[in-house]
C-alpha cells in the first residue's frame, strides 16, 4: 500500500543561498527548510564540535560519570548503561520509539531537523561530526523522516518524535520520498544518502531537545504574521465596500491609547484605505469588528512580537542534556531541555490566532446580513431562496472558529507528572506549539472565506472600493474568485483564496511586492 505524505502549503521561496551553521537562525529559516537548502558547516564549527567530542572521549576514558554514557535514562540513572557504546544508542533509540498517531507533516519534520541542526553546532553536546553532517545533507535533499505526531511533552526535550528522526537517518523506520512512504533505508538511498552510525552519546544528543516544539510554533508564528497583514487588508477592504468613514483610525485617537502595536496597525489601515470615499450613509460608530480593528490586531502584533523572540532565543540555544565545556574541564547536568518558554509563547500564539479568527467570522456574518451591509442580499445570493449565495461559507467558518475556541486553553499549564516522577513537572510545549499550527491554519481558512465573501458582496451590489490599495486586492480577488451564481461547491475557493491571501502577506512582509501587493 502508497502511503502518502499529509499536504502542506506549497513553501515561500526566501532565497537560495546557503544557510551558515555560525549565524542566527529565523524564523523564515524554519519554512525554508520545508524545500532542500544548501548549508555551510565552516571549518570553524567542524572543529568545535570535534573537539568537543574528544572531551567526551577522553572523560569517557577517565572513568568521568556522563549521563545516558555510563547510566540509564530518566528515572534508571542510578543504574549503569550497557557498556557497548553502539549498544547505548539502541537502549536511547528502541525504548522511545513509541509515538502514535498520524504523521507530522514534512515540513514540519524538516524544520525540526534543521532546529536541531543548529544547536548540535553550537558544539555542547559532545556528538560526533557524522551526526551533523547527515542532518545537513538530508536537508539538501527532499528526505523527510515520517514522524508519528503523539508522544512529546517538551519536558525532556522532543524524546519521542526525535527518535524517529534519528533512527530514520539510521536506515530505520519510514521516510518519505517523493512524497510517498517507504522504508527508511530506501529513501536514503534514493537520495544518495548512507545511513549514520550513532553511538549512545550521539542518540541522547539527538533528542534531548525542544527543535520539534520550537520548528512548530516557529512555522505558527511565521503563518501568523503573514495572516495579520492579511487581516489588515481585508478589514480595510470591508470598510471601503461599505463606505465606512475613517475617523475611527485618527491617529490622535490612536496614539492616545498607549500601544504603538495599535498606532502601528492603524497606519497600515490608513495607508490602505488613501482615498477613501465614505458613503455618508453609515452610523456614527462602526461595530467593533471594524472600529476596533487597530485594538485588536495591535495587540495580536504585540504578542507576535513576543512569541517570536522567545522562539528566536530557543533555536539559536542549545536545548540538551548533558552539556560540555572542555575550556572549562566541566561536564554540567541540568533541564536545558525543559520547554517551557515556547510552551508559553505557543499558547500565546494559539490565544492570537483566535481572536484574528473571532474578528474575521464577525466580519463575515456582518457582510451576509442585510440589516447591516447597506442591504445587499441576505447571505448575499444573487437569487435568494433559489441561490443560497454565502450561507454554507459562513456555517463552516462557525464550526472553525468553534473548533479553535474549544482548542484555545493554554496547554503550558496543564502539567502532568510521569517517569516515575522524574519529569514531575512538565511543560506540554510540543502539544501547546503543535496545537498552535494547527490554529495557524485554521485562520488561514477563515480569511480565505471572508475573502471569497467580500468579492461576492461586491458582485451582488456593494459598491466597488474608491481605495486604490483595496480596488487592487478586489481586483485580484476577482480574477482568482469567480462570482457565485449560481450556486456551486465552495470549499476549493476558500482554500485558494487562503493560499493567494498567503502569499500576498508573504509578499508585504518580504517587500517584494511587484505584482502582488497587499
Amino acid at each position: 500500500m502508497i502511503v502518502r505524505c499529509p499536504l502542506s502549503p506549497v513553501p515561500h521561496t526566501l532565497g537560495s543561498s546557503p544557510v551558515l551553521v555560525n549565524s542566527p537562525l529565523d524564523i523564515d529559516d524554519l519554512e525554508r527548510a520545508a524545500a532542500p537548502m544548501q548549508i555551510s558547516l565552516d571549518p570553524a564549527t567542524r572543529e568545535r564540535v570535534a573537539t568537543c567530542r574528544e572531551f567526551v572521549r577522553t572523560g569517557l576514558e577517565d572513568g568521568r560519570p556522563i549521563y545516558g554514557s555510563t547510566t540509564g535514562f530518566g528515572p534508571l540513572v542510578t543504574f549503569g548503561g550497557r557498556a557497548n557504546s553502539a549498544e547505548q544508542c539502541e537502549n536511547v533509540l528502541a525504548h522511545l520509539t513509541a509515538g502514535q498517531g498520524a504523521d507530522l507533516e514534512p515540513r514540519m519534520v524538516r524544520a525540526a531537523m534543521l532546529a536541531r541542526l543548529w544547536s548540535l553546532c553550537k558544539a555542547r553536546s559532545g556528538v560526533s561530526l557524522a551526526v551533523v553532517d547527515s542532518l545537513a545533507d538530508a536537508l539538501r535533499t527532499d528526505f523527510t523522516p515520517a514522524v508519528p505526531r503523539t508522544g512529546s511533552l517538551g519536558a525532556s526535550g522532543d524524546l519521542i518524535p526525535l527518535a524517529y528522526i534519528a533512527r530514520a537517518l539510521r536506515g530505520d523506520g519510514h521516510a518519505y520520498h517523493d512524497g510517498v512512504r517507504v522504508p527508511a533505508t530506501d529513501g536514503l538511498r534514493r537520495y544518495g544518502l548512507g545511513p549514520v552510525e550513532l553511538d549512545g552519546r550521539d542518540a541522547l544528543a539527538m533528542v534531548n531537545g525542544t527543535s520539534v516544539t520550537a520548528a512548530a510554533a516557529g512555522l505558527a508564528a511565521a503563518s501568523l504574521r503573514r495572516s495579520r497583514s492579511v487581516a489588515l487588508a481585508l478589514t480595510a477592504l470591508l470598510a471601503d465596500v461599505l463606505g465606512c468613514s475613517p475617523a475611527f483610525l485618527d491617529p490622535n485617537l490612536l496614539a492616545s491609547f498607549g500601544h504603538r502595536h495599535v498606532a502601528g496597525a492603524g497606519q497600515i489601515l490608513r495607508g490602505r484605505l488613501d482615498g477613501l470615499e465614505p458613503s455618508g450613509h453609515r452610523p456614527l460608530q462602526e461595530p467593533y469588528s471594524i472600529r476596533c480593528t487597530p485594538q485588536l490586531v495591535g495587540a495580536a502584533s504585540s504578542a507576535l512580537d513576543y512569541a517570536c523572540e522567545v522562539i528566536r532565543d530557543d533555536i539559536n540555544g542549545i536545548s540538551d542534556n548533558p552539556l560540555f565545556f572542555p575550556e572549562h574541564d566541566l561536564v554540567t547536568h541540568g533541564g536545558n531541555f525543559f520547554g517551557q518558554p515556547v510552551a508559553f509563547a505557543a499558547d500565546l500564539l494559539s490565544l492570537v490566532a483566535t481572536q484574528l479568527g473571532n474578528l474575521a467570522e464577525r466580519q463575515i456574518d456582518l457582510m451576509i446580513d442585510p440589516h447591516r451591509n447597506g442591504n445587499l442580499a441576505p447571505m448575499l445570493s444573487a437569487a435568494p431562496g433559489e441561490q443560497h449565495g454565502m450561507q454554507g461559507v459562513q456555517v463552516a467558518a462557525t464550526a472553525i472558529v468553534a473548533t479553535m475556541r474549544r482548542s484555545a486553553p493554554s496547554a503550558s499549564a496543564q502539567s502532568l507528572p510521569t517517569n516515575l516522577h522524574n519529569q514531575d513537572v512538565v511543560p506540554l510545549g510540543t502539544l501547546a506549539a503543535l496545537n498552535a499550527l494547527d490554529m495557524a491554519g485554521n485562520l488561514r481558512l477563515l480569511l480565505g472565506s471572508l475573502a471569497v465573501t467580500l468579492r461576492q458582496a461586491v458582485y451582488v451590489g456593494a459598491r466597488r472600493p474608491t481605495a486604490p490599495a483595496c480596488s487592487d486586492l478586489l481586483d485580484q480577488l476577482s480574477e482568482a474568485i469567480p462570482p457565485v451564481d449560481p450556486d456551486r461547491p465552495l470549499d476549493e475557493d476558500v482554500r485558494h483564496a487562503a493560499d493567494l491571501l498567503d502569499q500576498l502577506g508573504h509578499a508585504h512582509l518580504t517587500g517584494n511586492t511587484e505584482g502582488s501587493e497587499i
